[in-house]
């Protein structure tokens, strides 16, 4: 057993060639080997949001406060809220992030494969994103 007392991990700042707005990173678990499940808390200010992405073992999604949107590529924008689960399957290009005008908090939990938890794509443009839920 490990147990990582909270506050004992600093909280990172998402990296811009990924992310569009202010996005704050909370490690949760970043499981040894065997395993391969790594989860975050991950914070977007209003109108903050991930580029286009995809998993290639899918992702979980737990809305944990705030509203926020998702969207998978060639549908239409949803909006989410605490409690929702969303999932992601493996390969399916999707973006997620906070409303407009209330930030978001969601707890992302996916698995790596070779080391590799996520393949980034293309920013989504203020159109997509803009489009009514």
């Amino acid at each position: 057993m490990k147990i990582i007392p909270n506050g004992s991990r600093p909280s990172a700042s998402a990296p811009a060639h990924y992310f569009t707005g202010a996005v704050r990173f909370d490690p949760v678990i970043a499981a040894p080997d065997p395993a391969r499940h790594q989860a975050l808390l991950v914070t977007f200010e209003p109108g903050a949001r991930t580029h286009w992405h995809t998993h290639p073992l899918g992702q979980t999604l737990r809305i944990l406060s705030g509203v926020g949107r998702v969207q998978v590529r060639g549908e239409a924008v949803r909006q989410v809220g605490p409690g929702d689960t969303i999932w992601f399957p493996p390969g399916e290009e999707h973006w997620h992030g906070a409303a407009p005008d209330c930030a978001m908090v969601h707890l992302a939990i996916q698995e790596a494969l070779d080391g590799e938890t996520a393949d980034w794509l293309e920013p989504v443009s203020d159109s997509d994103y803009g489009a009514t839920p």
